[in-house]
């Protein structure tokens, strides 16, 4: 069974995680400016926004799995849910 990570090590990896993608904006920067095919800057981009979803699911798994349970151990259950809700109807397309 997988351990759950720590708080340090969540955000360590949710940080070089960042940082990979800011180099793959960085580089869609210079393909446009080097004026590249645009299916490929297209292609870029996809993979930029699949990134990006990945670190979002990480994070709200990060947070589902301890600042939600701790909600629902302290009786603030119903509310983080609600918040929760929330930030999950933002990724829904």
């Amino acid at each position: 069974m997988k351990q759950p990570e720590s708080r340090a090590a969540a955000q360590g990896a949710l940080l070089r995680r960042m940082s990979r993608i800011e180099g793959q904006v960085r580089g869609i920067a210079r393909m446009l400016e080097e004026e590249r095919h645009c299916v490929d800057i297209l292609t870029q981009i996809a993979a930029v926004r699949s990134a990006l979803d990945a670190a979002a699911l990480q994070l709200l798994e990060h947070h589902a799995q301890g600042c939600l349970l701790r909600a629902a151990k302290s009786g603030e259950g119903k509310r983080t849910v609600a918040e929760l809700m929330q930030v999950i109807g933002k990724f829904a397309r």
